[in-house]
């Protein structure tokens, strides 16, 4: 048998390819859309991908089964989820027909090549989610080596319950998704300790509060270490601890759980956007195209084209395209040509497909001399900033977590974390310079750009809440 992980270091995603190196077939868990990637780390192999399986309707990418399932691959989903909660795109197929779709239950098992693979229903993080216990019965085993656990077990922590309430809308469902991942919990201290456990996330992703760096565990030493399985000793303890302090999910999570529940866009590769000008360029409207500016901050404060959304190509990048441009958007990316392949990937996995140009940094300079419309990011010191405050005509916005706001804010200053801003242009008034920080000055300036591009006037607080610390502090 062969395991490979495929990691995707911004959304801290993973899928495995496993394989059976006897016939030459492999199957891909929780793929993104991008599926060549793992077609071609198969044939280095000397595999072929002839299925593919989703835990669960994915909130935070925008899933690969689809794509392959257009390839002839035969794809394994979940049929535990009630009416709200069951694939709708398996009768779809790009010219009509059905795709080679086997919707399995709680206790099915399928082979890949002589690799088994048996399902377990474990609902609480999404009611369909489901997990592959995964046996080696072409070396000779007769008990499983690990299992696929999805968004249900992570290093050091659980799926969160609360996404259907806080992402997908579904008012009141988040306490109801929190006793059914205790249940869970429950079966999951009965699987044998020796287990390896393959998560599919790692540190960084939205869909958990505290999530290890470490890329796999087994099941024992989850049941000894990890802080939400060991609140599962009591269901209300459980209840309260996991669904205290978990982090705002990006806006985009709302748009994923309904594309992929109904059947995302089938691409059939990844798009290629062309070159453009500066010429070009200068008869591009901001205001209509989302003009993706990556260049480091104090270039883009400097000078952009107007309208600009500033978003450097950093782990934030998925996040920020996905909740700062609407899925009907053209976007035209201001990149390095070596990393417009990255980019173009990064924000068709959340959605993003509209990437009709892209043009080289350095061409900005020459949009400017052709007259190209300009704009410029103000930003003052915290010093400035205490001055402001209570002059009747500024509006200070914090862009960090509750968590991080609660812990201490600037005077007066309203809360709206940055991946979800978008919703909350409503709350902003417009008859006042708004002055945005966050922690150090970095979320704000995206915030900044998303704000000037709908007609606010702005300033970014240099250093943000740690500079203002600092001077509060005497430092």
């Amino acid at each position: 048998m062969l395991l490979r992980m495929i990691y995707d270091d911004r959304l801290a995603q993973a899928a495995y390819l496993i394989g059976c190196q006897k016939t030459g077939e492999a199957i891909v868990i929780d793929p993104e859309r991008d599926v060549d990637r793992y077609v071609e780390a198969a044939a280095k192999e000397g595999l072929r991908i002839v299925a593919a399986a989703e835990t669960h309707i994915h909130a935070d990418f925008v899933s690969g089964a689809r794509e392959l399932a257009e390839r002839g691959v035969r794809v394994y989903l979940s049929d535990e989820g009630d009416a709200d909660w069951k694939y709708q795109w398996v009768e779809k197929k790009s010219g009509g027909g059905r795709y080679d779709a086997v919707l399995v239950r709680n206790g099915d098992v399928f082979r890949v090549g002589n690799i088994e693979f048996k399902v377990l229903h474990t609902p609480g993080h999404t009611p369909e989610h489901i997990c592959f216990m995964v046996t080696d019965r072409g070396g000779g085993a007769s008990e499983p080596m690990g299992v696929a656990t999805g968004d249900f077990v992570f290093v050091g922590d659980l799926g969160r319950p609360d996404l259907l309430e806080t992402a997908a809308g579904n008012v009141g469902s988040a306490e109801p998704s929190a006793r059914r991942l205790f249940g869970s919990v429950g079966a999951f201290v009965q699987w044998p300790d020796y287990l390896q456990v393959w998560p599919g996330h790692g540190a960084g992703s939205a869909c958990g509060k505290a999530l290890g760096a470490v890329p796999q565990t087994t099941v024992g030493y989850e049941k000894r270490f990890n802080p939400a399985v060991r609140a599962a000793s009591s269901e209300p303890g459980f209840v309260r601890f996991i669904l205290d302090g978990q982090p705002e999910p990006p806006l985009y999570f709302a748009r994923m759980k309904r594309w992929n529940k109904v059947g995302p866009p089938v691409l059939g590769g990844v798009p290629r956007p062309r070159e453009m000008t500066a010429e070009e360029l200068k008869g591009v409207d901001a205001r209509r195209v989302a003009v993706v500016d990556s260049r480091p901050w104090k270039a883009f404060k400097d000078g952009h084209v107007a309208g600009a959304l500033f978003v450097p190509h950093d782990g934030m990048f998925p996040a920020i395209v996905g909740s700062y441009i609407g899925e009907d958007e053209d976007v035209v990316l201001i990149a390095e040509r070596d990393r417009v392949d990255a980019m173009v990937r990064d924000m068709i996995r959340v959605g993003i497909d509209r990437i009709v140009g892209w043009m080289e940094p350095g061409a900005m300079e020459q949009y400017a001399r052709l007259g190209g419309k300009m704009a410029t990011t103000p930003e003052i010191d915290v010093a400035e900033a205490k001055r402001r405050l209570g002059d009747g005509g500024s509006f200070f916005l914090d862009v960090r977590r509750r968590d991080e706001f609660e812990a201490g804010r600037l005077p007066g200053a309203a809360l709206a974390p940055h991946p979800r801003l978008p919703a909350m242009l409503g709350d902003v008034p417009r008859d006042k310079r708004v002055i945005v920080n966050c922690r150090s000055g970095a979320r704000s300036g995206r915030a900044c750009a998303l704000l000037q591009r709908a007609g606010y006037e702005v300033a970014n607080v240099a250093g943000g809440w740690l500079a203002w610390d600092a001077m509060e502090r005497g430092g």
